[in-house]
């Protein structure tokens, strides 16, 4: 498994995701088409042509491409307008990365109508600096494969990584072309920055995949980017958490994955943590569209708080980094009933501990069944596991 973090998470932490981040360039590079923006419901410009009639053609173009919701494109424009090309010193990098360091407290946020399905997971950080939150803490526990935490992510920040040090898990950083390829092996370890990272000298540029011309050399000409999601997904369940359906790098990332499902036997399935409130279910079925498998949570007034939740839960049952003491618990909860009368959530959760865990502890666990006096069926279901995984090593 293998997990693979969007804008989402790190709202958690006070940063903006694409939108508002877009938004908030435009507050200090062309205050006019912010003013416009933030005035205004999200219809075509064409359709307010009175309104926007003081703007030039390109202005007008970028407000119709951001109503499209392709915001690298509208950065991109915005980009080639103010300095003619892309350049890693260029005004819109430059800005770009001032929000990112120093998040700004106002940072233009869209109402609760427009909130997209990444949403806010907890209230913004009060601290003008992002920390990591629950959110990041629980994944970087998640990411953990037996002894080597490996994680994906197209976030610039380094919140996964300020994570990992508060939980004592030191984890090497990488970005675009320095990213090794996947392997099961240990050392395929770290965070692993597909679109860059900021780097940890603020005098320093950094490279970052921001713009439709970006995206473009590193998965079209270049194709860093694609071949190593392409290896991923033939390895690992790809995960997804923080995204929405329409997030740029959905398009981008997973779309030519899905189409190759028809020519490749071993391309792992691929999930993502899906925020719903129930009103919309063409959502739902515009994942499996894209050939990923949606986990729904319940997302009243687009409070994200569940995933955090979620996630937190899960990391406690981890069976590589979880707490023995709550796994303990579950493990002498579920034996407590006959196999065959224990729901199917139980029976899975049984199953998924005994199964992920290394010799020692699926030896551990077994003295715990039997102590706990559980009925035959928990020992047979535990054998034929073991049965199934030695068959699968000696194949």
């Amino acid at each position: 498994m293998l997990f693979v973090c969007g804008a989402g998470v790190s709202k958690s932490s006070g940063l903006p995701d694409f939108r508002e981040l877009v938004l908030n360039v435009y507050k200090t590079l062309d205050s006019s088409i912010y003013e416009f923006l933030c005035s205004r419901k999200t219809k075509a410009c064409s359709a307010l042509e009175p309104a926007c009639s003081h703007l030039n053609g390109n202005q007008r173009a970028e407000i119709k491409r951001f109503d499209g919701r392709d915001y690298d494109v509208v950065l991109g424009m915005l980009e080639r307008r103010l300095d003619g090309r892309t350049r890693e010193d260029s005004k819109v990098r430059t800005k770009v990365i001032d929000l990112l360091r120093s998040p700004e407290q106002d940072l233009e946020s869209p109402t609760s109508k427009q909130t997209d399905d990444a949403g806010v997971l907890e209230k913004p950080a009060a601290s003008p600096k992002a920390r990591p939150s629950t959110v990041h803490r629980a994944l970087m526990r998640l990411a953990d494969r037996g002894g080597a935490t490996t994680i994906v992510t197209t976030n610039f920040d380094l919140l996964l990584q300020e994570a990992g040090k508060s939980l004592r898990v030191p984890v090497q950083t990488y970005s675009l072309g320095d990213i090794p390829r996947p392997t099961r092996r240990r050392e395929f370890a770290g965070v692993f920055h597909i679109h860059g990272a900021l780097s940890r000298n603020p005098n320093r540029f950094s490279d970052l995949i921001l713009t439709d011309q970006d995206f473009g050399e590193f998965y079209l000409r270049r194709r860093i980017v694609p071949d190593f999601i392409y290896d991923a997904a033939r390895l690992f369940h790809l995960v997804l958490v923080g995204y929405s359906a329409n997030d740029p790098p959905m398009r981008y990332l997973l779309n030519a994955v899905a189409a190759d499902e028809t020519r490749f036997d071993d391309l792992k399935d691929r999930f993502v943590f899906f925020g719903t409130d129930g009103s919309d279910p063409v959502a739902l079925e515009d994942w499996k569209g894209r050939g990923i498998v949606p986990i729904p949570y319940s997302t009243p007034n687009h409070d994200h708080s569940m995933l955090s939740k979620m996630l937190s839960r899960w990391a406690e049952i981890s069976a590589n980094n979880g707490k023995r003491r709550v796994i303990d618990k579950e493990i002498q909860r579920i034996v407590k009933k006959a196999r065959a009368a224990a729901s199917e959530v139980d029976q899975g959760l049984f199953d998924h501990l005994f199964r992920r865990s290394d010799s020692t502890e699926k030896a551990r666990l077994s003295e715990l069944v039997s102590c706990a006096g559980a009925e035959p069926g928990w020992l047979d279901a535990m054998l034929t596991i073991e049965a199934r995984q030695n068959l699968g090593h000696r194949s």
